[in-house]
């Protein structure tokens, strides 16, 4: 029995593009949640918590966009252009972002102002960035001959918008739920109280967006059992593990936050994405380039996503080993006198 090559790729690809969400979401969320501290003092500590494992959490931004490269080329040559705006912003911001992390502590006052600002506003451009990506994504792209036939700003609906927002707000209350595993004190105490807001405000814009999302394209809302106006419960009941993981991933973060935990609140925000990203991947899979491509139509041959799978079985378990070595090694709360370096 040979192995389906296309289909293994897709889901390394998905899985990547997952852990990339989660892991440096919140530390993205951190940036988000900058200007809101206290003290620079809280600012510091707030970094200490991701110092060990931010870079870390990026290679898996650098995995998926390599292995979309190589496995499907041609949903790459098809995507980029029609996103070529907000991921080339998205880029820059991380670079600024990285600069601002390592520059910030050894700036002066003003120096140490700046940085602490660029940090920020990167990770906040960043985050909108990612949000523009996603809901140009979903919008579906325009080809022609399996080439990129849109305009340069069709990425640029009240849609994506939307999308970015709901994405800030999420990535904080991963942020927040993050400081609130990793601190003591009156910042744990803080990070409770911002992980609330977010909360409420990721639960108000992830409804919005699944709904809205059922407008953007007739066949995501076909695939949810919305058609020509009629309601097919069976086609929405196949699906509704999907809805019933965020409801309870909502729930384990507000009775986490409630019984003032300091664990679950994490646990269930980072369920809250998982559903969210499975209820993406419902409403246009096997389309790799919605709604034109699917991952067969733009896989590579066979023998270079062999050839790959030989490589990606090499790398990927020290990926994941050194990830897992670091987060053990680094586990446990983050005082006020942590030093980040």
């Amino acid at each position: 029995m040979s192995l389906d090559l296309p289909l293994l790729w897709a889901v390394v690809i998905a899985i990547g593009v997952l852990m990339y969400v989660m892991l440096d979401g919140f530390d993205l969320g951190i940036g988000i949640l900058f200007p809101f501290a206290d003290t620079a003092a809280d600012r510091d500590v707030m970094m200490a918590t991701v110092a060990p494992v931010w870079d870390g959490n990026e290679t898996w931004l650098v995995l998926g966009g390599t292995a979309l490269l190589a496995a499907f080329p041609f949903a790459f040559s098809a995507l980029l252009p029609a996103l070529y705006p907000p991921i080339l912003l998205m880029l820059l911001a991380l670079i600024l972002r990285g600069v601002a992390f390592e520059f910030r502590l050894n700036g002066r006052r003003r120096g140490k102002a700046f940085w602490t600002a660029a940090f920020a506003g990167a990770s906040l451009t960043a985050t909108v960035a990612q949000g523009l990506v996603l809901g140009g994504f979903i919008q579906g792209v325009k080809l022609r001959d399996r080439q990129f036939a849109g305009g340069v700003f069709d990425w640029l609906t009240l849609y994506s918008l939307l999308v970015a927002l709901g994405l800030v707000a999420g990535y904080a209350l991963l942020g927040a739920c993050w400081l609130i595993w990793r601190t003591e004190d009156e910042l744990h105490g803080r990070a409770r109280r911002w992980a609330w807001i977010a909360l409420l405000a990721v639960a108000a814009l992830l409804a919005i967006v699944s709904v809205a999302t059922l407008f953007v394209h007739p066949r995501v809302a076909l695939r949810w059992g919305y058609a020509a106006g009629q309601f097919h419960p069976a086609q929405l009941a196949r699906l509704s593990p999907i809805p019933l993981l965020g409801a309870a991933g909502f729930v384990m973060t507000a009775l986490g936050l409630r019984r003032r935990s300091h664990g679950w609140p994490f646990a269930g925000a980072l369920l809250m994405f998982l559903s969210g990203y499975l209820g993406l991947a419902a409403g246009f899979f096997p389309y790799i380039v919605p709604y034109h491509m699917t991952f067969r139509q733009a896989a590579n041959a066979d023998n270079a996503l062999a050839l790959l799978l030989a490589l990606g079985g090499i790398l990927l378990p020290i990926v994941i080993g050194y990830g897992l070595w670091s987060y053990w090694i680094f586990r446990g709360k983050v005082g006020a006198d942590a030093d980040y370096h």
